[in-house]
């Protein structure tokens, strides 16, 4: 299972979006504050800060590799890589 802990109207966060859909990826999606840092959800903050060690988004789970990634261009890669054709 995928979690991808992202904001709406995060332009970084459309983008890892924008590649899920193009794979035909399926994950949760948690929304724990704003792309202007608004809190949204405290449970989900709490748990991308504890699994993650930061309040950063966009941020991948991937709970089948045990794999956890920050960083727009980083999450692509690592979808195209294991998760492309």
């Amino acid at each position: 299972m995928l979690e991808l802990y992202q904001a709406e109207g995060c332009p970084y966060c459309t983008e890892v979006r924008e590649t899920l859909t193009e794979l035909g990826v399926s994950c949760v999606i948690h929304n724990p504050r704003t792309a202007g840092g608004e809190e949204r959800n405290e449970q989900t903050l709490e748990e991308l800060v504890d699994i993650g060690g930061q309040d950063q988004i966009p941020f991948l789970v991937d709970h089948q590799r045990g794999q956890t990634v920050y960083e727009t261009n980083a999450i692509i890669d690592y979808l195209e890589d294991h998760y492309g054709d």
